[in-house]
């Protein structure tokens, strides 16, 4: 059993050694020298070597002659195979020589590749590198151009960009370790250059700002003819022409230099919030200081227009500067501060205004004001801050405006007034006359057929005074241009202004004339003239006014001008002022009266008081032919103010009458003191009667005097009987005697009877015929008491 597992393992083994590499059978001999059956195994390997032995020549006997036909054919192939051999070696000796040039390419090829390596690899590190040190060049150069807002801003994307992506180099290091110096002093010196920038902007403010207004004043000029959205558009052009070409200084500086523009220019980028607060709160604080200065006008401003116009010009600067930093700047300043600072000047300034605006008194001073205050707004606006308010400020100051120009023209009024001879102007020529039509609108064609030299109606302050009208609407037209007005509202704004001028000013000064002391008849009578042409010249001021303005003068709710009436109130006055001193005349004559109220007789010839006075009436009278009957005649024919004065006059001289021969202290009055009175009414009548003016019907003047007529004829005809017995009836013949002046007048004559009687010392039949009247006088005085008493229940 032991020797065939022996057999067995043998068997294997050898199998074994057959089928393994040589290289790995060590550990299978081994294991048969390890074990105790080496001699036959070695029997084993032998037998097995002979049989392969065997096999092996068996095989090389049937391959034999096939082996020996391949070493002869061999053989003949190796002839061949010399050949090749020598073609084969010149061949390789061709293509060693051939490539060595091939190695030498391929050698520089690879030199080249290597190159391309580094030079890509090179490449892609400066990739990262230039920007740093782009960046820091760029940060040289701002800091030496003194830009330090923009420095600190490139200054921080080298820090957090540009050096985190270029890899650690030393001179990154070197530039990162700097950092934190450069931004400590970028920071301080921006800082002290902010100071100097706002010390700089605030002394040339006033030339930033007069080189706005005046660039704003051209190009206004310049755009005059186009329409509001073009004018809009082209107030945009001038702030950008500005913002581009702000040159104000003399000697050619200009407060937005290169070194203040490091600290506008910086970019729309998120700034550090430390650094910003505090430059932008720094900024601010000075700025509003400064715009407190600037708002804070001079006491003595409102003196001249210079005074105005450099404060405006300090605002426009101080506002042109804001506007440019606002908009090339980041942070510094926002839109929402800009208009709150604007706010608060634009109020200020108003106040301002209308404060130092009050006090002014020229009319020419304010109308250039006004126009500084247009171009003013004009400037802001093209800025973009809104200017309402003053446009809204201009339209009151046009009230002020117009008080002042009526202070100014009722001084040229009077004077035109005091100077006037108040005579018919007379015209020696065609060109004389040509000249008066220039000034005032004069047309008479009956006029026009007298020969030269020639009279116009009116005396001089009648183109004098229609000329000022002229000249006052132009003044008022002046004021409205610019305020951005539409032609209604222009006009409307002028003829109110001009009817301020008419019933206010005008009918002052023409009552100031009428009124005034020592004025003659003969000068009330050229006013009344005047004013009759200056009435009728007032649609052709309609007509001036319509014609500037080109507004027709028919539009609806069109002011009409109150010239008409102005004048006719003043020609009323100036009638009534002759009435009045024609009654002052009489009555400065009726104080000359002398009447002896005691007299026994009276004269045969009117008082001598009585005649100067008729001869006063008749010359001056004579006077009022040259009057106007109504407003559209010319002609010489005596008027109804003429007819008017008259009657008047013969009413007045009555009433007087009749008053000094009933007043209080006249206690007596004789007979004969009563006959004298009755020649003096006479000569009155007879002054009524000749028709001193003409124009009257019939006895119409003598009516002034019927109530003396009536009265004295009652008293001269001692016709008692008939009063007494018709009074209260239409048909009485003393209709116009009252009871009351009829019982003074009886009495006053009692008394004198008694008086007389008293004194008398004549024989018994008189005294008889005297106490006979004095009784039927008595019994008059009683009926008439009780006839005064019976009207009176």
């Amino acid at each position: 059993m032991a020797s065939a597992e022996t057999a067995a393992e043998h068997e294997r083994i050898l199998r074994e050694i057959e089928s393994t590499d040589t290289n790995c059978i060590g550990p299978t001999l081994r294991s048969v020298y390890d074990g105790q059956e080496h001699g036959l195994f070695m029997d084993k390997l032998e037998g097995r070597i002979r049989n392969h032995d065997r096999e092996i020549e068996k095989m090389c006997n049937h391959h034999f002659q096939g082996f020996v036909d391949s070493i002869t054919e061999l053989l003949k192939v190796r002839g061949e195979a010399q050949k090749l051999k020598c073609q084969v070696t010149e061949t390789n000796q061709k293509l060693q020589n051939d490539g060595k040039e091939l190695l030498t390419s391929m050698d520089e090829l690879r030199q080249c590749r290597l190159q391309q390596r580094n030079i890509a690899t090179t490449i892609d590190k400066l990739t990262h590198c230039l920007p740093v040190l782009e960046m820091y060049s760029k940060l040289q150069e701002q800091m030496r151009a003194k830009r330090y807002y923009p420095a600190l801003r490139t200054l921080e994307h080298l820090e957090e960009s540009c050096l985190p992506q270029a890899g650690s180099y030393r001179f990154c290091t070197i530039m990162a370790e700097n950092i934190p110096r450069l931004r400590t002093h970028i920071r301080d010196v921006s800082m002290s250059d902010l100071k100097d920038f706002l010390e700089s902007i605030r002394k040339h403010s006033d030339k930033i700002g007069e080189t706005a207004m005046k660039q704003a004043q051209v190009q206004i000029a310049r755009d005059n003819a186009v329409t509001s959205q073009q004018r809009s558009a082209s107030g945009r052009r001038i702030r950008k022409e500005m913002c581009l070409g702000t040159k104000v200084d003399r000697n050619g500086s200009n407060p937005f230099s290169e070194k203040d523009s490091g600290i506008l220019d910086v970019e729309d980028e998120e700034e550090n919030e430390g650094a910003r607060d505090t430059f932008e709160n720094y900024y601010r604080k000075q700025r509003r200081k400064q715009a407190r200065l600037v708002l804070q006008p001079h006491s003595n401003m409102h003196e001249t227009l210079e005074g105005y116009r450099h404060y405006f010009n300090q605002i426009v600067g101080f506002f042109v500067v804001e506007d440019h930093i606002l908009h090339t700047t980041q942070g510094l300043v926002n839109r929402a501060y800009v208009e709150e600072l604007w706010e608060l000047a634009l109020s200020k300034t108003i106040a301002a205004l209308r404060t130092h605006s009050s006090y002014c008194t020229d009319p020419d001073l304010i109308l250039d004001l006004k126009n500084l205050i247009v171009l003013f707004a004009d400037t802001l606006q093209g800025y973009g801050f809104p200017v309402n308010q003053l446009f809204d400020m201009l339209l009151e100051m046009r009230d002020q405006y117009g008080e002042i120009l009526l202070k100014k023209w009722n001084q040229s009024f009077r004077q035109i007034l005091d100077q006037d001879n108040y005579s018919p102007i007379p015209v020696a020529s065609p060109e004389e006359y040509q000249r008066i039509a220039c000034q005032f609108p004069f047309q008479d064609p009956e006029l026009d057929k007298i020969p030269f030299p020639k009279k116009l109606p009116f005396s001089e302050f009648v183109p004098k005074v229609y000329s000022q009208l002229k000249e006052f609407i132009y003044a008022c037209l002046k004021y409205s241009e610019d305020l951005h007005l539409s032609s209604t509202e222009i006009d409307d704004m002028i003829r109110k202004s001009t009817n301020l001028l008419l019933t206010r000013t005008l009918s002052h000064c023409l009552q100031y004339a009428i009124k005034k002391k020592n004025v003659g008849l003969a000068e009330l009578v050229q006013i009344i003239i005047n004013t009759t042409h200056l009435e009728q010249s007032c649609h052709y001021l309609e007509e001036f006014i319509s014609n500037i303005t080109n507004v027709p003068p028919d539009t609806i709710n069109a002011t009409k001008l109150y010239g008409t009436s102005t004048f006719k109130d003043a020609r009323h006055a100036a009638e009534e002022e002759i009435y009045t001193n024609l009654n002052q005349k009489i009555d400065q004559f009726l104080q000359l009266a002398d009447y002896d109220w005691t007299a026994a007789q009276g004269g045969a010839q009117a008082s001598d008081y009585l005649s100067d006075l008729i001869a006063f009436l008749c010359s001056t009278f004579a006077v009022f032919t040259h009057l106007p009957g109504n407003a559209i005649e010319h002609a010489t024919l005596p008027g109804k103010v003429a007819q008017t004065a008259c009657m008047s006059a013969c009413k007045h001289l009555s009433t007087s009458l009749l008053q000094l021969l009933l007043e209080a202290d006249v206690r007596q009055v004789s007979m004969g003191a009563l006959q004298q009175f009755n020649v003096d009414v006479k000569e009155c009548e007879r002054f009524a009667r000749a028709g001193p003016v003409p124009g009257f019907q019939g006895d119409t003047l003598l009516l002034a005097f019927i109530d003396l007529r009536q009265l004295l004829d009652l008293f001269t005809q001692w016709d008692w009987s008939t009063y007494l017995a018709d009074y209260g009836r239409p048909t009485c013949k003393y209709l116009r005697v009252n009871p009351h002046t009829a019982l003074a007048l009886l009495e006053k004559i009692s008394r004198s009877m008694k008086d007389t009687s008293r004194k008398n010392n004549m024989f018994a039949q008189f005294r008889k015929n005297e106490r006979d009247k004095q009784k039927l006088i008595d019994t008059v005085v009683k009926q008439l008491r009780n006839l005064i008493a019976t009207n009176q229940a």
